[in-house]
């Protein structure tokens, strides 16, 4: 399986992430922009490295799927906050859904700001509605790589997850949630979104143009 692994300045984080890859597993680390090493740290870490000039979530992601060959594709944040060893029972579950989604459960409390837990509560009551049972935008997550590229989801930056549920769900895959660990972001590092109430409102103006 690849793992792709957006990054922008997750240098603090890389080590320790690329250390809880499930063995046999490849790590495929978009650059996306990092003025702190971070495509240096992931080379040396093992990883595959490729880089992805326009700014943006989607647009780094997009990239790492056309770099991976791998039937299986898993996707990951570079922050610390997730743990890769849980892809793998993820991954185990495609026998039996289109798409696995991991639901943050946070470890303790304040991992979560309250403002980014809101906006994803939102968004996802919003998804509901559409009859697609999820409780998380989807920040780890398991598919087939030929069935999302001919998803053709085409947002290239924060609204890219959301997207790729609603085309999911048109699309009638079968979305599995399983409950994944939430921890604390590696210490150096700041979160795009969640980060600050700025961060967040940019997501969810992006989110809810894929909505509109």
């Amino acid at each position: 399986m690849d793992v792709v692994l957006p990054c922008l300045d997750e240098a603090a984080a890389l080590p320790a992430v690329l250390a809880s890859l499930p063995p046999g597993d490849r790590a495929i680390v978009v650059d996306n922009g990092s003025s702190d090493g971070s495509p240096e740290v992931a080379a040396a870490c093992g990883a595959v490295v490729v880089h992805e000039s326009r700014r943006g979530y989607g647009a780094a992601v997009h990239t790492g799927l056309l770099a991976a060959t791998s039937d299986v594709v898993a996707f990951a944040d570079a922050d610390g906050s997730l743990d890769l060893a849980e892809l793998t029972g993820m991954a185990s579950l495609l026998d039996e859904a289109d798409l696995v989604v991991g639901r943050r459960k946070p470890v303790r409390a304040g991992v979560w700001p309250w403002h980014a837990r809101a906006g994803n509560a939102v968004i996802s009551a919003l998804l509901r509605r559409r009859g697609l049972d999820v409780h998380d935008i989807a920040p780890l997550r398991v598919c087939r790589r030929e069935a999302l590229l001919a998803l053709d989801v085409r947002d290239r930056a924060f609204g890219y997850p959301l997207e790729l549920l609603v085309r999911a769900a048109a699309a009638g895959w079968r979305v599995r949630e399983v409950d994944v660990a939430y921890r604390p972001r590696a210490a150096g590092t700041r979160s795009k979104v969640s980060g600050s109430v700025r961060g967040t409102l940019r997501a969810a103006r992006d989110m809810a143009g894929v909505l509109r």
